[in-house]
């Protein structure tokens, strides 16, 4: 019997100097993204999102908190994901490599378009956590 499900990835919010990392994406969909992707086989989220972190932004994060799981089925339109998202913070200066043609500072106020997957909504959803404390709600 062949199973259908979803495919556990990482994205991670990486704090630095009071704005977020985002990359600019080598591969289709095409634009900005939260650092992150596809848990290995064998990995946990966390040492997944800090491999991701390094892979893209070459940056050391440490890793907060887990912020939300974001699973919306048409979240990612080539396959169903799920990801779970890390708030991280990290020193240094981030550099593009692996997936990410370029890399980026932003402050929430002023994020780049076009944004891939959710990455609009996870981002609009830790602004406002930043300023509440208040989480997604589940449903």
């Amino acid at each position: 019997m062949a199973y259908r499900n979803p495919v556990p990835t990482v994205d991670i919010i990486i704090e630095l100097n009071d704005r977020v990392v985002l990359i600019e994406r080598l591969n289709e969909p095409f634009g900005w993204a939260l650092p992150g992707g596809f848990v290995d086989y064998g990995e946990t989220v966390e040492s997944a999102a800090v491999r991701e972190a390094a892979e893209e932004t070459g940056l050391d994060v440490r890793l907060l908190e887990q912020f939300y799981v974001y699973s919306d089925p048409q979240r990612d339109l080539r396959l169903h994901t799920l990801s779970v998202v890390f708030i991280a913070a990290a020193t240094g200066t981030p550099q593009a490599a692996d997936d990410a043609k370029a890399v980026g500072l932003f402050d929430l106020s002023a994020l780049p378009t076009p944004l891939c997957f959710d990455h609009r909504q996870i981002l609009e959803d830790y602004r406002r956590y930043r300023l509440t404390g208040n989480r997604p709600s589940l449903l």
